[in-house]
């Protein structure tokens, strides 16, 4: 694999390895010094035409602790201002010599696009309501962490609740958990489910309060105001009472089950204040996992996979 556009690059084979591979990057990542030579000599470029703070800053912040040289492109403050296309920018950043170029934009295709444009491997961070697939690493990561055992996943009910219908997150979750072996059930409104869902590997409820007792994994997704373009649900009052995590709900579920969100939230609508805080919700823990995951995705792109052991004990 020489890019990650997408959950389905890697198939469940690939999860594992990436997930394994991260185990020694969350080592590397807990030293005084959490910095490994793996790809020293290599240049990674963030390359983001949509605003992000969470992907951008793990993403720089694992490609520094791999030792590789980073390059930040902002739309601001570039020739896209002036009408530069899109394939002349990334041209322009490939020609000043780069390995890996990771991509966020707003429209759904623009990494396999950019991937056809030039030679250096895609990461693909996000594009538009179609793909984030490193989220969804870091997100499997993350479970496997909590519950503490190697391959948790077979049989594993996920209910990934909210706006389903404009996130990216939602469906490389879905793609992601469920080739693990999960069981995935996408919990909404009408209005916020995809118009169809030919093909996905889910069941699907309308209702929240149906599905607490019975699901392992809580994943909450923030409600995009800034994708719709109609009121698809009459006010966030009434969404947050029928879909919002509550601390009564939490309270329902079952001991062992975890709370997840890839953020930003949006504090008294899809989830509690109080219940981000909860000994059982690893949102914070989804951030600190993304350096390690996003370690071993640019490790396993531009590294030596089979030398990974030897390089984090050695360094």
């Amino acid at each position: 694999m020489t890019s990650l556009l997408a959950v389905e690059d890697l198939g469940a084979t690939g999860i594992r390895e990436v997930l394994r591979l991260a185990d020694s990057f969350v080592e590397v990542s807990e030293r005084a010094i959490p910095r490994v030579p793996a790809l020293r000599g290599r240049t990674v470029a963030t390359v983001f035409f949509e605003d992000s703070t969470r992907t951008r800053l793990s993403f720089e912040t694992a490609a520094k602790r791999l030792s590789a040289d980073t390059m930040t492109f902002s739309v601001s403050t570039s020739s896209v201002n002036k009408g530069e296309s899109l394939r002349d920018t990334v041209e322009t950043v490939a020609a000043m010599g780069i390995d890996a170029m990771i991509v966020r934009h707003r429209s759904a295709g623009v990494p396999w696009q950019v991937s056809r444009w030039i030679d250096a491997s895609i990461i693909n961070a996000g594009d538009g309501w179609h793909e984030h697939p490193t989220q969804a690493l870091l997100d499997c990561y993350t479970v496997r962490q909590a519950l503490g055992r190697d391959d948790p996943f077979p049989g594993l009910r996920v209910a990934i609740v909210g706006d389903i219908k404009h996130s990216r997150v939602a469906r490389s979750n879905v793609a992601a958990f469920s080739a693990l072996g999960a069981r995935v059930t996408l919990v909404a409104p009408p209005t916020l489910m995809p118009p169809s869902l030919e093909g996905w590997p889910v069941e699907v409820s309308h209702d929240l309060d149906a599905v607490l007792a019975d699901t392992d994994v809580v994943y909450l997704l923030r409600i995009q105001a800034e994708r719709m373009n109609e009121a698809l649900f009459p006010s966030l009052r009434e969404y947050s009472a029928r879909y919002g995590m509550t601390r009564e709900r939490a309270g329902r579920l079952c001991s062992s089950a975890l709370i997840m969100h890839p953020g930003p939230m949006n504090r008294g609508v899809e989830i509690a204040a109080e219940v981000s805080s909860l000994p059982n919700s690893l949102i914070t823990r989804q951030v600190t996992n993304g350096v390690a995951v996003r370690m071993a995705v640019l490790f396993r792109l531009l590294g030596a996979p089979e030398a990974s052991e030897a390089l984090v004990a050695h360094a």
